[in-house]
């Protein structure tokens, strides 16, 4: 490949990877066309976005950018997974893909994470830990609650006392 083609590829690959700060490498070698390609398509379903590279050309495509150690000691080829809602939804999603029987050489390689570098093994971590709705549900449950506490104190006196002057009035009428 010429100096002007692998400039023109690192350039394609800076565009498309421009803005993403988190990422998973994962292995697609061996996997035939219509499994690569419903493999593709379940993942834009989960809007997950999938490039090949070359390691070796993304190193240098992506040099000064939050995806730099992504590629430290990786060689060969390799897909870059990003997307979904974040990175914990993304690590799971891909998890649960490379646990199906139907996508077997579709392999984690690792990934990075807020400029750290992570193995296999720390993304099966991450993909433990809550995303970021579930997060946000936990969250807002744990700021509403005093709320709705100090609500159910506030009305259970009156409640009380409105409950006994109707229990009055109904015995007046009798």
């Amino acid at each position: 490949m010429s100096k002007y083609v692998k400039q023109l590829v690192m350039d394609e690959i800076r565009n498309r990877l421009k803005g993403v700060n988190d990422a998973l490498l994962v292995d697609l070698i061996g996997m035939d066309t219509d499994k690569t390609f419903l493999l593709r398509k379940k993942l834009r379903e989960k809007d997950i976005r999938v490039l090949v590279v070359k390691t070796s050309l993304a190193r240098v495509a992506t040099r000064g950018t939050p995806l730099e150690k992504a590629f430290e000691g990786m060689s060969g080829s390799t897909a870059v997974c990003w997307g979904a809602s974040d990175f914990v939804q993304l690590s799971k999603e891909v998890l649960a893909i490379q646990e199906e029987t139907q996508f077997e050489k579709f392999t984690t390689r690792g990934g990075v994470m807020d400029r750290e570098q992570l193995t296999k093994d720390r993304v099966k971590e991450v993909s433990k830990w809550p995303s970021r709705t579930e997060q946000l549900s936990l969250l807002l449950g744990q700021i509403l609650a005093p709320g709705a506490n100090l609500l159910s104190q506030l009305k259970a006196p009156g409640g009380a006392l409105a409950s006994q002057i109707e229990k009055k009035s109904k015995g007046d009428e009798a």
